[in-house]
């Protein structure tokens, strides 16, 4: 099979298409024609060994361990290990595996769910990661509740556009901070306010909230305060790793002294989220957005306009290697 292998940590040229061997499910396990995949962070910090103790998390000192890298997927199921009972070959499912940027990959039987009829696959391998770390940083860590006033920061990004939709399913009054140029875009996406980073800064404008989600936040911990409701929560998902060591440091000190909380989201893969993700994309609560679509011999010109743009939605990785054109969000809906 055709590969994306990263056989040593660097830029994105380090990247190369490669044969590689086809894998084998193990018992609990389905093997999967992917379709398509799609970039996080977590892939970006794998490949750059960015903190550097992430080669520590990667299993190798020098390069990973498993030098495929990529989680989200979205494909055919080909084949299935010998206790799996959830899925048959020809199924189309998405989900979690590893070794994503490839034209199979392996994934645990509960670690996937069968896809919506009415999105691409491209769509779907958009929703993994993002849109159920966007989930638990507002559900599980935020607690959110019917009519309680949201913000987003970095609501245009991958995270953030899961995030803005999903806390409007929840029945909140969302604000989305991002640029200009995306202040439409969330909008169309659900939030009820839109503040523009450029010309605002929502920590000193005397606006309270009770939640915040700050995806790959910039401002010191005190800012994120200062905008709080005297009982409100601040959850981060992603950034310096000077801010998510104060926000880890900070929450172990709040812990259940009442006042304002600090969390940090950490994504749990499971496959009751993929369930509820499933359904939310049936009924239209969601929609996945995508920025670029690009095949899998340009994955490394997907990965430098990953790391040098502010993406508008996914950045997605097709197995349908051809010359077709990346496209863009207006594309797509």
């Amino acid at each position: 099979m055709k590969a994306i292998v990263c056989e040593k940590y660097g830029p994105p040229d380090v990247l190369q298409l490669k044969e590689a061997v086809k894998p084998d499910p193990k018992d609990d396990e389905v093997l999967i024609r992917v379709h398509a995949s799609s970039i996080n962070s977590r892939d970006w910090r794998l490949m750059r060994a960015d903190p550097f103790f992430i080669r520590l998390m990667a299993g190798g000192f020098l390069k990973p361990k498993n030098p495929i890298l990529g989680v989200d997927l979205a494909g055919r199921v080909e084949a299935i290990g010998k206790n799996v009972s959830q899925f048959q070959p020809g199924d189309e499912v998405f989900g979690f595996g590893e070794g994503a940027f490839a034209e199979y990959a392996c994934a645990k039987q509960d670690a996937i769910v069968r896809k919506p009829a009415h999105i691409s696959f491209e769509q779907a391998a958009a929703v993994p990661v993002a849109a159920i770390t966007a989930l638990q940083g507002l559900r599980d860590k935020g607690n959110i509740q019917a009519g309680q006033k949201v913000l987003i920061q970095g609501a245009s990004g991958g995270v953030g556009m899961f995030a803005v939709q999903i806390a409007r399913s929840f029945g909140a009054e969302v604000t989305a901070v991002c640029s200009t140029r995306n202040l439409e875009q969330a909008r169309s996406l659900g939030a009820d306010h839109v503040i523009d980073y450029t010309r605002e800064d929502f920590t000193r404008n005397g606006r309270r909230y009770d939640l915040i989600l700050a995806v790959n936040g910039y401002h010191p911990i005190s800012g994120y305060l200062r905008a709080l409701s005297p009982r409100g929560t601040y959850v981060v998902a992603g950034g310096s790793m000077i801010q998510l060591s104060q926000a880890a440091l900070q929450e172990r000190r709040n812990a259940g002294n009442g006042s304002r909380k600090i969390h940090v989201v950490s994504l749990v893969k499971n496959q009751k989220d993929l369930v509820l993700m499933k359904e939310l994309l049936e009924a239209g609560s969601i929609i996945p957005l995508i920025d670029g679509c690009y095949p899998l011999s340009k994955t490394v010109e997907a990965f430098r306009y990953f790391e040098k743009v502010h993406a508008r939605g996914k950045v997605v990785i097709t197995m349908m290697d051809n010359d077709r054109s990346r496209y863009r969000m207006a594309d797509n809906q």
